[in-house]
């Protein structure tokens, strides 16, 4: 189960929390059904735990947030953006270790 300081974003909120926010935004797009996903899971809490009030991290779930998903070309999951300043700044696709998501949250804060 997500951390309280992980956010879930939706195709209804995605523009106002991610887009128009005023930190760098962390997402995960993740599925339920996807195992590397799930193995994802406590290293995308430990990073909204330790970059709390610098980054927003959240997850949106593909399968109930299509557009969104679509919008980004999200064809492979896990995946997870950095956006910062309402553009996509950073990519990572698959499970990537704690350490490669730290360098690269530590780039834009």
């Amino acid at each position: 189960m997500a951390a309280d300081n992980v956010q879930t974003f939706t195709d209804g909120n995605f523009e106002t929390t991610v887009l128009s926010a005023g930190v760098p935004v962390l997402v995960d797009f993740w599925a339920e059904w996807c195992g590397p996903c799930k193995r994802l899971g406590p290293t995308i809490d430990a990073l909204a735990s330790e970059y709390a009030g610098k980054v927003t991290v959240g997850k949106l779930n593909v399968d109930d947030n299509p557009n969104t998903a679509m919008k980004f070309q999200i064809l492979s999951i896990t995946a997870v953006l950095l956006f910062k300043g309402g553009q996509m700044v950073e990519q990572v696709v698959g499970l990537a270790p704690k350490e490669d998501f730290k360098k690269i949250l530590d780039k834009h804060v």
